[in-house]
């Protein structure tokens, strides 16, 4: 199952390990921050074939090697780069990504997952979906696609949406870091354990039985838990809750400048940075997923999204921007949102003529 055939000579990108029950998945590109490729997804993918038909394997459990993250998302370079040779290989990333996804809400054993560092994009896909989601004191989870031209994918309009109040429409829109509190507070982490306690954590979960109930895992994990840092969303969620309330991008800043508060100051600074039309799908998404009863259907609109920004002027601006110019001044277009017309993002919500599930969505449904 790992990425490479001679290991010998390259670095698998996946190990793939059995610590007696446990099922062990590292992702290994500690360089890249563990920033997953296609075949790391197809890795995972048959990975967890094998351990959930092992009836030797009672849980899995899902790290990123290296101190700095579990992963800091899918490897945008190779997309920016697919996307302007018009190569297949971003949609094909993104639909085996994105089943990927489902694949994980859906496991029927226990899938633990340390978010320990950096969490982003696609390493929030292979995380939020688990059955016991791990932070610790050096987590920074994020979804700060707005900045680069994109949108918050891998079901983010689904898991963004399950919690009452707008914390996920701030988290989707503004893109700002959570630590482990504020992951927890935000519904995407359930426990806080402390780094230099994980080893051990890994340790306690390999010598249970074969046959141990879900149950079982969790009391395990939970003896490991501790009560994280204070973050800093609780003291504003009454004011997140106010400024994000509306459907339009405009409302939202019109109450963001109304209030004098200096958290709405920082906010009108973070959101003015964000691509306009990007800003405008989000919302949309958002709000959509908000009524939508299946992760699938979350999944299917926002794959239909992507052909839109492969074709996009803010997705390439906003690569270049960040990671390969690196000059933090992405030029949007357009560069106003007064100039972002209903054309501009019905563009992202036409249906895929080649849908990941079986069935095609219509538009709106909460189906």
């Amino acid at each position: 199952m790992p990425s490479t055939s001679d290991p010998t000579t390259v670095q698998a990108e996946t190990l793939v390990e059995r610590h007696g029950a446990l099922g062990r998945i590292r992702l290994n590109r500690p360089k890249a921050l563990n920033s997953l490729t296609l075949q790391m997804v197809r890795d995972i993918e048959a990975a967890l074939d094998d351990f959930e038909r092992d009836p030797a394997i009672a849980a899995v459990l899902v790290t990123g090697e290296g101190e700095r993250g579990l992963c800091a998302g899918g490897d945008i370079r190779a997309i920016y780069d697919g996307g302007r040779a018009g190569s297949h290989e971003p949609a094909t990333f993104w639909r085996e990504e994105y089943k990927l996804n489902a694949r994980i809400g859906a496991f029927p054993k226990p899938y633990a997952v340390i978010m320990d560092g950096i969490v982003m994009g696609g390493g929030v896909g292979i995380s939020v979906y688990g059955s016991h989601r791990i932070v610790t004191e050096r987590t920074r989870f994020a979804m700060p696609e707005t900045g680069i031209g994109f949108f918050p994918d891998v079901g983010a309009s689904w898991f963004l949406t399950r919690q009452a109040g707008e914390l996920g429409t701030y988290v989707g829109l503004t893109g700002e870091p959570l630590g482990a509190a504020d992951a927890i507070l935000v519904g995407l982490a359930d426990v806080f354990i402390r780094s230099e306690r994980l080893a051990e954590l890994s340790k306690a979960l390999a010598s249970l039985p074969a046959d141990s109930p879900r149950k079982a895992i969790s009391t395990v994990i939970d003896g490991f838990s501790d009560v994280p840092p204070a973050g800093v969303l609780q003291p504003q969620q009454q004011a997140i809750n106010r400024l994000f309330a509306f459907n339009t991008i405009e409302e939202i800043l019109a109450a963001v400048r109304a209030d004098g508060s200096p958290f709405p100051e920082k906010l009108l600074a973070v959101l003015s940075a964000k691509s306009p039309l990007s800003l405008n799908v989000t919302l949309r998404l958002l709000r959509l997923g908000r009524e939508t009863r299946k992760l699938e259907d979350s999944l299917e609109r926002e794959f239909s999204a992507t052909a839109a920004v492969l074709r996009s002027h803010d997705f390439y601006e906003g690569v270049r921007a960040a990671v390969i110019d690196k000059d933090r001044n992405p030029q949007w277009r357009p560069a106003r949102l007064a100039d972002v017309t209903a054309a501009d993002v019905d563009a992202y919500f036409q249906p895929s003529a080649h849908p990941l599930f079986a069935a095609k969505i219509k538009e709106g449904s909460t189906t």
